[in-house]
């Protein structure tokens, strides 16, 4: 247990650093052309290596509850806490810092999240209300295959058009609709995954392969979509995309097996604030972005400036609000 319990943690932290290299470049990869194609090719693969961090949050949380183990009422009040707690924060800057409107977005508290990075919440809470009615057996690893290659893939909405003599092919038409499904899909694998054998010759390094292919291809694809269209396009950005679908899996596996040994240098506290990290750290670059306190002008500097900047200020206020929040219902 404690050997997966390290895992866990490590692939925790790392997704929650991923989120804040996601956000510190957006800026980047959505200005095209006016921050130089250099610059925007590195913030397009950092993009682009970093969007399987929400997938890995969700397959965690279906690691940990979709078994024997399901989230209970203080876990849901636990997410409860933490989205009125850090939609509050969001308000307040709101009221103080933005333009936004503090009492639209109060009225629509129960429709959309309040800042863009709180829709996380919400979309968990599908998650932990499913896990009392669901305890995933266990199920050789052709089954395990075969759901992903057809839900995955082959049937996802995102997936690209394939015809042939005039024959539909591809996206499979299973009348899957909405990003939820997906959601949930990433938690069931994840509990699916996590009891697998897959300790064996050859496994890590086709994993770290497939991660870095499909990477690759979410970087390119990408790029080639922008310029099709003249103006950034998410094309492959998509959380539930079938490229970024394949790069969670293979890194929750490359994880699952690399990552047991110990905790990474660094990340004890990052995995243990991780909570309170992921509500801070988009109100401190926003703020970092619109204060016009970063580097622009030097993006390769101001990349990794921003990025420590918001790691180090949410571990600060995480350790701080930590002092006071005795019970852990925000942190």
């Amino acid at each position: 247990m404690n050997n997966r319990l390290i895992w866990i943690d490590n692939l925790r932290a790392l997704a929650c650093l991923m989120v804040i290299v996601i956000h510190t470049t957006t800026y980047y990869v959505t200005n095209g052309a006016s921050v130089g194609e250099f610059n925007w090719n590195v913030a397009n693969l950092l993009n682009s290596l970093s969007r399987v961090s929400v997938p890995l949050f969700f397959m965690i949380s279906g690691y940990l509850f979709f078994g024997e183990r399901s989230a209970g009422k203080k876990h849901l009040i636990r997410l409860v806490c933490c989205l009125l707690f850090y939609s509050a924060i969001s308000l307040a800057y709101i009221a103080f810092f933005t333009r936004i409107g503090f009492w639209p977005s109060l009225r629509n508290l129960l429709f959309k999240p309040v800042f863009y990075h709180l829709w996380f919440f919400y979309a968990l809470m599908v998650v932990y209300l499913l896990s009392p009615l669901i305890q995933v057996k266990p199920a050789a690893r052709q089954a395990v295959l075969a759901v992903g290659i057809v839900l995955g893939i082959a049937a996802n909405p995102h997936t690209f058009q394939l015809s042939w003599q005039q024959v539909h092919l591809l996206p499979v038409n299973l009348f899957i609709s909405g990003d939820t499904f997906y959601y949930v899909l990433y938690a069931l694998l994840g509990r699916a995954i996590g009891m697998l054998p897959t300790q064996r010759r050859g496994v890590n390094l086709m994993a770290a392969l497939i991660f870095t292919a499909a990477v690759w291809m979410i970087a390119i694809g990408t790029r080639h979509q922008t310029t099709l269209n003249g103006d950034f396009a998410d094309t492959y950005y998509v959380y539930c995309g079938p490229l970024v679908f394949i790069a969670a899996i293979a890194l929750f596996v490359w994880g699952k097996n690399c990552l047991a040994g110990g905790m990474l240098p660094g990340l004890r506290w990052v995995a243990d604030h991780s909570l309170a990290i992921y509500g801070f750290h988009a109100l401190i670059i926003n703020i970092i972005r619109t204060q016009k306190w970063d580097a622009v002008r030097w993006p390769l500097l101001d990349m990794p400036y921003v990025f420590a900047l918001a790691l180090a200020g949410s571990l600060l206020l995480a350790h701080g609000i930590r002092r006071l929040d005795r019970h852990r219902l925000v942190t």
